[in-house]
């Protein structure tokens, strides 16, 4: 089987590169990939010793830095590289200082394997909620490298749990120890007698959690907000777009919205803007060409539109109820994690059935699911016109992060404890 499974990744790995050609997405996975070893070369030598974080994608990354922070802390005399599968991981994060090598991780072949891990030579292997890659973690296996999945989220429809998925389940053998996130989890894992588990909790509440402590000023929302209720609108897609804009266009209420759309595709901000019938301004227009800030032109506006990134976190703060993107359509609901540490109300759409955090804090009234843009308004003009519910709901959704954090503790028991016996 891991011979078939080999020789489908070299195919697919053909059918990558022929499919480049026609897809810019693709060309940057593809390309991105021909500098990992010359990256590694240059940011790790041989007598580095090293851990290993993977993960998928953006999301994933969010998880795995508490651990990556306080590893940094205990574990000085090492070096952390972070690989990515996915462009939208590593793209935003490839020149992040939390990291002393930020690379791509080459396509699962056994040759990819032996050669990655004999470069990056790792003391711990971590893998960061979803991914399980065979070839990786036989041959970490193999090396006897220390191997950990944290954050882990299982689910029954999963191969491992099928009849058919016995190479997959032996590839789980590799890891010597699962944090996950819930008694789901750790129940289906034992149904395929795995029993080296520990629930843990997700990472990310210990993440979020800290963002409260940071300065989250802004002085352009400082200008904009002008002590109005304020409505951000955070990862938005298309798909979100078609709630906003009609609550947006039919708003008589003295609030003001803040869209960050997920993607920042200058024609599509463009073609939302102009659906929109109230003043509007990107972010990009209100600073002048010294860098001054325009704060008239903020004031008179009542949409703010995002265009860059690495500011919602720290928007969030300024909610006063927030709409997280993702959940109206089929492309993943974005972190509500993020608004719900501030104690802000969250509205999203109806598809997170794969997010049993927005499925708890739904249960828990901290979260509201709409299907249409009748059912947003409704919500939204509850929410705006009645403070108290506001308020409550903003509280519940604060508790719930307090209530969660310390999945970062202790996966670093377990790592100390490895380093305590001269493991790693």
């Amino acid at each position: 089987m891991r011979i078939l499974y080999s020789f489908l990744t070299q195919i697919a790995t053909f059918n990558l590169w022929v499919a480049q050609h026609f897809n810019n997405k693709l060309k940057t996975f593809v390309r991105g990939r021909k500098d990992v070893y010359t990256i590694i070369e240059r940011d790790i030598s041989a007598k580095d010793k090293t851990i290993w974080f993977h993960c998928a994608s953006l999301g994933e990354f969010e998880q795995a830095v508490p651990i990556i922070k306080e590893i940094k802390k205990q574990l000085k005399t090492h070096k952390i590289i972070i690989s990515f599968f996915s462009p939208s991981g590593y793209e935003v994060k490839k020149n992040s200082d939390i990291a002393d090598s930020i690379v791509y991780l080459p396509l699962d072949t056994i040759s990819n394997a032996k050669k990655f891990i004999k470069k990056v030579h790792p003391s711990l292997a971590i893998f960061v909620k979803y991914e399980f890659w065979p070839n990786y973690l036989f041959e970490l296996k193999k090396n006897q490298i220390p191997t950990l999945l944290v954050s882990g989220l299982f689910r029954a429809n999963q191969p491992f749990f099928k009849p058919y998925g016995s190479f997959m389940r032996r590839a789980l053998l590799s890891f010597n120890h699962f944090f996950v996130q819930d008694q789901d989890s750790q129940n289906l894992l034992k149904t395929i007698n795995i029993t080296n588990t520990t629930i843990s909790g997700d990472t990310r509440f210990d993440r979020v959690s800290h963002q409260i402590e940071q300065d989250n000023t802004l002085d352009f929302m400082e200008a904009f907000n002008d002590n109005s209720i304020c409505i951000v609108c955070g990862s938005t897609w298309p798909e979100d777009e078609i709630f906003l804009i009609d609550a947006i266009n039919d708003d008589t209420l003295d609030v003001k919205y803040v869209v960050a759309p997920h993607k920042m595709d200058a024609n599509k901000l463009d073609i939302f803007r102009r659906k929109i019938n109230k003043p509007t301004v990107k972010y990009s227009e209100v600073f002048s060409t010294s860098g001054a800030l325009d704060e008239e032109k903020l004031i008179k506006a009542k949409v703010i539109i995002i265009d860059t990134i690495g500011l919602l976190t720290k928007v969030y703060s300024y909610a006063d109820i927030a709409y997280v993107g993702g959940a109206a359509g089929d492309t993943g609901l974005h972190n509500i994690l993020e608004p719900a540490t501030f104690g802000v109300p969250i509205i999203t759409g109806s598809n997170f059935e794969k997010f049993p955090e927005a499925k708890i804090l739904q249960q828990l009234a901290g979260l509201y699911a709409v299907e249409s843009g009748q059912e947003f308004t409704q919500i939204l003009s509850k929410l705006v016109h009645d403070k108290s519910f506001r308020s409550k709901t903003g509280m519940i959704a604060g508790h719930y992060i307090n209530s969660n954090t310390g999945a970062t503790r202790k996966i670093m028991e377990y790592i100390e404890n490895l380093h305590r016996d001269g493991i790693i």
